[in-house]
């Protein structure tokens, strides 16, 4: 008897506990999207600091994956990991190196959109001038105008939203109009991609028939124990350097996005 008064106790709890959270379900059937409700109420004012600091914290973790996907990181990180298995040096310069420089490229590149948002976003808001709503807003803004700048100066920028479009099953697109974020961001992704082995290859060619000369020449020689990356490698870094290798890169990259 007491077990089934324990059980129907806990169907009536859940019950109510379901109850309630098809009233807080349906109170949220009228707004658009969840982010809208989250940026519009004022929830987050009224926690407590630690709470606060706890969301901030959390949120930041999601910065990692925005500067991989929307900013010009991607192409520039594999460009540099392309150079260096090409020159083959297995692991120099290191990774954290690789990291940093494609990190302050990044910086580089992105600076005058960085600049505006700091401009017309971060500091208004700092002096009490906008809501977080309209940071945020800013925010997409800017973000979408860089990746629709990248997107529309080629045809294969075009094709890949189009891609995301017809997977998405979205309508066409009329003129001088940019695609949702929702699309705009996986065809940006998609282009960067393309972009950056366009550039590998290009990378890869003159090394690749600095080996296919050096194993031609130890063919030839008859040392066929010796491998030819002892040999092939030296004269891939003279290469190199004579060229300033780095600096073209480098430079290379920045101009690929553009003005």
């Amino acid at each position: 008897m007491q077990d089934n008064e324990i059980s129907l106790d806990s169907i009536s709890i859940a019950n109510d506990i379901g109850a309630s959270q098809l009233e807080g379900l349906s109170s949220f059937e009228s707004a658009s999207t969840m982010a809208d409700q989250v940026t519009q109420s004022s929830a987050f004012d009224n926690l407590a600091p630690p709470l606060q600091i706890a969301l901030f914290l959390g949120s930041m973790v999601l910065l990692t994956g925005a500067m991989v996907s929307i900013t010009a990181f991607t192409r520039i990180v594999i460009v540099l990991s392309f150079v260096r298995r090409a020159l083959s040096t297995q692991e120099i310069p290191p990774t954290q190196v690789i990291i940093g420089l494609s990190l302050f490229l990044t910086l580089f590149v992105m600076t005058p959109t960085f600049s505006k948002i700091n401009t017309d976003a971060i500091q208004p808001y700092i002096n009490d001038e906008i809501s977080p709503e309209k940071v945020f807003v800013v925010c997409k803004e800017e973000m979408s105008n860089f990746m629709w700048h990248q997107l529309d100066r080629d045809d294969s920028g075009i094709d890949c939203v189009n891609l995301i479009m017809e997977a998405s099953n979205s309508d066409a697109l009329s003129n001088n109009e940019k695609p949702a974020i929702h699309v705009m961001v996986p065809a940006f992704i998609i282009h960067e991609l393309r972009i950056a082995f366009i550039m590998g290859f290009c990378i890869y060619m003159p090394f690749l028939l600095i080996d296919l000369v050096v194993s031609t020449v130890l063919m030839s020689l008859g040392m066929m124990m010796m491998p030819p990356v002892i040999i092939s490698t030296p004269c891939k870094l003279m290469l190199f350097v004579l060229v300033d290798g780095w600096g073209l890169i480098v430079q290379t990259l920045i101009t690929s996005f553009g003005s």
